[in-house]
């Protein structure tokens, strides 16, 4: 079998450096994250968060699954107390789940790590709906940001999609 023909041609390969990528600020105190990659066709998103002690992110709702590996601290959902995430930690997150993000208040240091997410989070408040955010809300608050001239435009790798004709209609 001969090698088979490059369909993706790519000049460069795709990579960031944690060390030198933008940290965004988000609407939650203490939480920070990084875009790594953003794909709004597919409803994919990989994040890098880092979360403070004392951090409570909404309860939220998964439409997809979740790929989580905890690199460094401690966080738990509040509604499974009896298995908290370390450092090396990798959790599965069936679509249909839900549950609440918490740091304890007295970690003694932030929780941080990488999410792979596919579809939405379906955000609340106590029991009312709060925000969604997939990967289009989560680059429209980055290119909104920017146009605003509150940051520069960070780094992360987004693919060329979006739907259009091969061929244009007749």
């Amino acid at each position: 079998m001969s090698l088979p023909t490059v369909t993706t041609h790519q000049d460069r390969l795709l990579t960031l450096n944690m060390e030198t990528a933008t940290r965004l600020p988000t609407e939650v105190p203490g939480v920070t994250i990084t875009p790594l990659f953003l794909d709004r066709e597919h409803g994919i998103w990989v994040l890098y968060g880092r979360f403070e002690p004392g951090t409570i992110l909404p309860k939220h709702f998964h439409t997809g699954t979740v790929h989580f590996y905890t690199t460094r601290g401690m966080w738990q959902y509040a509604e499974y107390p009896d298995d908290p995430q370390t450092a090396g930690s990798y959790l599965y997150e069936p679509g249909g789940s839900i549950h609440t993000f918490t740091v304890p208040a007295d970690a003694s240091e932030a929780a941080e790590g990488f999410m792979v997410v596919h579809g939405a989070n379906i955000n609340f408040v106590g029991d009312d709906f709060h925000s969604i955010m997939d990967a289009g809300a989560i680059e429209a608050a980055i290119l909104g940001a920017v146009s605003a001239g509150m940051m520069p435009m960070p780094r992360y790798i987004r693919p060329n999609g979006g739907a259009a004709f091969s061929v244009p209609p007749a």
